[in-house]
């Protein structure tokens, strides 16, 4: 199929008919990743705590600055990525609600990311002996076992995702993109810190594929310095900077992935004669950007799924529940971290 094509209702046909019960949108999963870190980057901005924020959201980058910049990690957020978080709020949430048993139910995530299967392995990926995602297969996997299951791809129906897990916001859509989830944070933060529903969703500064992008967002009358880097060389950069005392960011969203999760490690893999003709990374980007307009609903904290669950189980962003069931824990020496989201929606 043409490249950026979006096959989300094609998936969601497929995996029901490869035996799985329910199917839930993994961008809902991305709407509480936003939930819990704009709150979590308000409080640190205005109490001026252990900036500049770092998101958590990318395994493969968490994993990067644990082994290479272990007295960094206090910057990074202890926010988990949306699967994991999503994972967590199946088996709880979704359990009490569908009145399952916790311990038969078998979380697969369908991901762009191979650092996905590690992150889901991690001991603190867990919730009362559980592990929150029980396997992690890739996009491309997916696409194997839709062909030896004969499904002929292209013509499946499109179908919808199960409720009450499955509405997500334009915001969780852009998170596979780089820049993505800092334009989602910044969208559900400017309201926080406003106290206002404003009209601008749109962050134009952080789109594109530059490898670092930098600009100073005024919220509320306050500048806020923010950087968006995708690529580990492009991370050590930034990191360097801040070990040295001459970063004066506030908050930096940073991805393994050169171009973000639509670029992941398991996504379909294009022949150098394709890449050579079209520009893949910006068909898939420009595929996600447009799923965002399209959507109905643009911020994550007006999601009337969120706001049901933080009503009925989780009370609010940061909240005792909410602390136990979508972050990580502080350690002694800085902050077990988690991973980021990555799409695999487009193809």
């Amino acid at each position: 199929m043409p490249i950026g094509t979006n096959v989300t209702g094609k998936m969601v046909t497929a995996l029901k008919r490869l035996g799985f019960d329910k199917v839930f949108d993994t961008n809902t999963g991305a709407d509480f990743t936003i939930m819990e870190e704009a709150h979590e980057f308000v409080e640190r901005f205005t109490k001026n705590d252990e900036l500049p924020m770092i998101t958590s959201c990318c395994p493969g980058w968490i994993k990067f600055i644990e082994m290479n910049y272990k007295e960094l990690l206090p910057h990074t957020s202890t926010c988990k990525s949306p699967h994991q978080m999503f994972g967590a709020l199946i088996k709880t949430y979704f359990a009490k609600k569908a009145n399952i048993d916790p311990n038969k139910i078998y979380v697969v995530s369908v991901m762009p990311c191979i650092a996905k299967k590690f992150e889901s392995k991690r001991k603190e990926m867990k919730n009362n002996g559980l592990k929150d995602v029980d396997n992690v297969i890739t996009t491309r996997e997916l696409a194997r076992m839709i062909k030896q299951a004969n499904l002929d791809f292209t013509k499946l129906e499109d179908s919808t995702f199960d409720n009450p897990m499955g509405e997500a916001t334009g915001a969780g859509a852009i998170f596979g993109t780089t820049g993505g989830v800092m334009e989602a944070a910044l969208r559900t933060a400017q309201d926080i810190l406003t106290g206002e529903d404003l009209e601008e969703i749109k962050f134009e500064q952080v789109r594109g594929e530059k490898s670092i992008k930098e600009a100073t967002i005024n919220i509320a009358g306050k500048d806020i310095n923010i950087a968006v880097a995708s690529g580990l060389s492009n991370a050590r950069k930034i990191l360097e900077q801040i070990k040295q005392g001459k970063a004066n960011y506030q908050f930096i969203e940073i991805m393994a992935c050169p171009g973000g999760c639509i670029m992941g490690g398991g996504q379909p893999i294009k022949s150098s004669k394709i890449r050579s003709e079209v520009d893949v990374r910006k068909l898939r980007a420009d595929s996600i950007y447009t799923i965002d307009e399209k959507s109905t609903i643009r911020k994550s904290h007006e999601n009337p799924i969120l706001k049901q669950i933080y009503a009925e189980y989780l009370e609010e962003p940061g909240s005792y529940r909410a602390e136990k069931l979508l972050h990580v824990p502080r350690m002694p020496w800085g902050r077990y971290l988690v991973a980021e989201m990555c799409h695999g929606h487009v193809s």
